[in-house]
């Protein structure tokens, strides 16, 4: 479990752990999404799965964006995504997934906030990358998440088993890499 991972990125906004107080919230967001997506015929969710959500939730892995006690948007982290990034995956990497904005945010660069909390503590992990998988038939997601320095590195069809939430399951996926670069511990000295 993750403990403390509360960050204030800003005067303006936090980024924490959610609470089981917030699920209804959550799920209002999600909810929100779907109908977002099917409104505008784009490729997205269909549906999403409660059980991954409060299991996130649960194991502290599920955070959410706060301004002025609104919640922005949510996403969840793990350190472990063997299922999709196969051979890739080496402990190497914090995995981005479920991320939702509020519509009534959208646009004020919610994922930015996210990649820098994301980035932060990658480095303080010493982990040298930070991955997450979109679908793989929305071209207009995957040119987003590149214009933060995300690279599409393999796509993959999501195999059908419980394992992997509902949304999820036999679902062929865009891989997106970041790569971090090294925090530089080493001091130089002039000769």
């Amino acid at each position: 479990m993750l403990k403390n991972n509360t960050l204030s990125t800003s005067c303006d906004y936090t980024i924490q752990n959610t609470t089981v107080k917030d699920q209804k919230a959550i799920y209002a967001l999600f909810e929100q999404a779907i109908t977002y997506i099917k409104r505008n015929n784009y490729v997205g969710w269909k549906t999403y799965d409660k059980s991954f959500i409060n299991k996130d939730i649960q194991n502290q892995l599920q955070f959410k964006i706060v301004a002025n006690n609104q919640i922005l948007g949510v996403f969840s982290i793990c350190l472990e995504d063997i299922l999709i990034w196969r051979t890739r995956e080496k402990g190497d990497a914090v995995y981005l997934h479920r991320i939702v904005v509020n519509p009534k945010y959208k646009g004020q660069k919610q994922f930015q906030k996210i990649l820098d909390w994301t980035t932060n503590y990658a480095h303080r992990k010493g982990l040298q990358y930070i991955r997450m998988d979109t679908w793989a038939a929305n071209p207009s997601i995957i040119a987003y998440y590149k214009t933060f320095g995300f690279a599409v590195v393999d796509t993959f069809t999501t195999p059908d088993i419980p394992d992997l939430p509902t949304q999820h399951r036999n679902l062929e996926v865009a891989l997106l890499e970041l790569t971090l670069l090294r925090e530089s511990h080493e001091t130089s000295t002039l000769v």
